[in-house]
């Protein structure tokens, strides 16, 4: 039997958190679910087994931050192979004008600040460990996002947080990655599906009861999308933003030099060199 890896997922109590979970305990891993809904993550362990460790906590908040590392520490003997940062909340929707200014705040805090400060934990471990993989997510941050102006921001921040934190750590064998995990009916959705059509816009809120009609995407994409990025055959790819419903990721490793070196799956201008190129066929 390997030997069992230690994962941490922050937002793991539901959603696409629960589903990623789900998937590393069926790998035979160790299993940290972070959230701060205590309800959720006593389910969650209690539905996942023994291989599952809970804490209730908030990433954004150092003393839960200071707690997280204590425990991998001492339960976990400093082992961390592999962080997951799910953690997320839309904060306020409507116009800008109209935002209350202290939780568009705590939307920055948690989304960004939050998988910044579980990254920074994160990395003493790895180092010491031998390498390791950081998965981010990135959510609706890859377009306009009229109305979600809190959350829209603290996603793009994430991703060039992901590919400027990839390259420090690329020497290190701790691959950072970024992904979306497409329109996955969770909480998230009936938080936008409350709001309302005045608040959310038109636009955006048609596509949402359409999406919620239609079940949504399965969240079980985006738990292979992480569990491969977290297995021998991503070693490699870093420093990208992926699709877990687009991207034709398992072909990688046969283009691995092209797409380590050109600006293909990255939040930005493609250079006029890379035009063209395009191995998600």
């Amino acid at each position: 039997m390997e030997t069992p890896r230690y994962i941490v997922i922050t937002g793991g109590a539901r959603g696409i958190g629960r589903a990623v979970a789900e998937a590393f305990v069926k790998n035979g891993d160790r299993v940290l679910l972070i959230s701060r809904t205590l309800d959720e993550l006593k389910k969650a362990k209690t539905e996942l087994g023994s291989a599952v460790f809970i804490y209730d906590g908030d990433v954004s908040n150092p003393k839960d931050i200071k707690a997280i590392r204590a425990f991998i520490e001492t339960t976990w003997q400093g082992h961390f192979d592999v962080l997951v940062n799910a953690a997320g909340i839309y904060g306020p929707i409507g116009p800008l004008e109209d935002n209350d200014f202290e939780k568009w705040m705590q939307t920055i805090a948690i989304n960004f600040l939050g998988t910044v400060a579980m990254c920074q934990l994160a990395i003493p471990f790895m180092k010491k460990g031998g390498g390791g993989r950081i998965v981010n997510f990135s959510g609706g941050g890859d377009g306009a996002l009229p109305n979600f102006t809190a959350y829209s921001a603290s996603k793009r921040a994430v991703v060039g947080f992901t590919e400027s934190l990839s390259a420090e750590l690329k020497e290190y064998n701790i691959f950072v990655n970024a992904i979306a995990p497409g329109a996955v009916n969770t909480k998230f959705l009936d938080d936008l599906l409350a709001a309302g059509p005045d608040k959310v816009g038109k636009e955006i809120w048609e596509r949402s009861v359409k999406q919620n009609q239609d079940g949504g995407q399965s969240p079980d994409k985006a738990a292979e999308l992480i569990v491969w990025l977290a297995s021998p055959e991503a070693s490699g790819i870093t420093g990208k933003y992926l699709s877990a419903v687009w991207d034709n990721y398992r072909d990688f490793p046969n283009h691995l030099e092209e797409i380590a070196n050109s600006e293909i799956y990255n939040l930005r201008r493609v250079k006029p060199e890379d035009r063209g190129k395009n191995w998600r066929k």
